[in-house]
């Protein structure tokens, strides 16, 4: 019966385990859209605060969002295409940059061989180029429906948070229950607060770097801004990746405005750090740099984009259970 027990417990620990890893895609879209149903419930508890019925309250934010991002989308798409359009034509004037030593392209294509980098990539042969096109549109179709997934399922854990709340809390054992309550509510707040403060820094990197492209004559400002945005909502390491992608870019105006963008992200990226997020995440998620950094590097690794993402809540909420439980245990003993 010993060995009989042992063996069904291994068997079902496997089990479990190969559950958990098959249904991995699954469970980091629940995880997700749990955490932005958590980052916008501050918002709807402060309309049900106010004497606005929950699913109102939710109604409201999830029109204001739509309404927002309609709003974006409509401003945003025709200057877009306008500069996709300005882009494709200009390919053949960068072409004969490539091949001209005494411009900064040039002297990158003799240095670096871009110019051969392309045409291999380019005549790969019709197979692959058909194999990568078809990859895309896997690839697009697969990223539609994983964001459609989020959003649903963001909006029902909106609704049903409450509800979500006190089965897991009665899980709990009774003795026990008042503590993990407190502790609970400071994790979802440490999660509403982080989620407004990205958005909020994210909105200043976009504008910021939108002004600075329009004052210095740099192509394609409302794409590169909104590329900045969307990178700039990955902590500690987006925003100096989205730098370095529009420094490039001014590249191809002159070298002293590249320099002076460089210069302006170097200088937002300290203000970002030591102004921005104190002020508007430093009370809520409360977090050293370092542990920070340290946590979107693991959570990038295992996760990627939404592993990076949600890496410092994690990481706040990793520290508030040490502080705690694990330290005070520590302490009596």
């Amino acid at each position: 019966m010993i060995g009989m027990t042992a063996a069904f417990g291994v068997a079902v620990a496997y089990g479990l385990i190969e559950l958990f890893i098959r249904a991995r895609s699954v469970l980091i879209i629940i995880g997700l859209a749990m955490f932005i149903a958590a980052g916008l419930d501050p918002v709807v508890g402060w309309l049900v605060r106010h004497r606005i019925p929950r699913w109102a309250a939710v109604l409201i934010v999830v029109g204001c969002a739509l309404g927002v991002l309609t709003a974006f989308l409509a401003a945003a798409i025709p200057p877009l295409a306008s500069e996709a359009t300005s882009l494709a034509h200009q390919i053949p004037h960068y072409m004969h940059d490539l091949q001209d030593r005494n411009s900064q392209l040039g002297r990158l294509n003799l240095k670096y061989h871009l110019q051969q980098r392309l045409s291999k990539l380019v005549s790969g042969g019709g197979s692959s180029l058909i194999g990568g096109v078809l990859g895309a549109g896997k690839l697009v179709l697969s990223t539609a429906s994983f964001i459609v997934a989020v959003l649903v399922l963001s909006i029902y854990f909106l609704a049903g948070l409450p509800r979500i709340k006190v089965f897991a809390y009665q899980l709990v054992p009774h003795s026990r229950r008042p503590r993990v309550i407190l502790i609970g509510d400071e994790i979802l707040a440490k999660v509403g607060g982080y989620v407004l403060g990205n958005f909020i820094t994210s909105v200043i990197a976009s504008l910021g770097t939108y002004f600075w492209l329009l004052a210095f004559g740099v192509p394609y400002p409302i794409l590169l801004a909104m590329f900045v945005a969307l990178l700039d909502l990955i902590p500690v390491i987006g925003s100096t990746i989205g730098g370095i992608v529009v420094t490039l870019v001014a590249l191809t105006v002159s070298l002293p405005v590249a320099l002076a963008t460089l210069g302006f992200y170097i200088a937002y990226r300290l203000a970002e750090d030591y102004l921005i997020v104190p002020r508007i995440m430093g009370r809520t998620v409360q977090l050293p740099a370092i542990v920070s950094l340290v946590a979107v590097l693991i959570g990038g690794v295992l996760l990627g984009i939404v592993g990076a993402l949600v890496a410092i809540p994690v990481a706040a909420a990793v520290r508030l259970l040490l502080h705690e439980i694990a330290i005070r245990r520590l302490d009596r003993s």
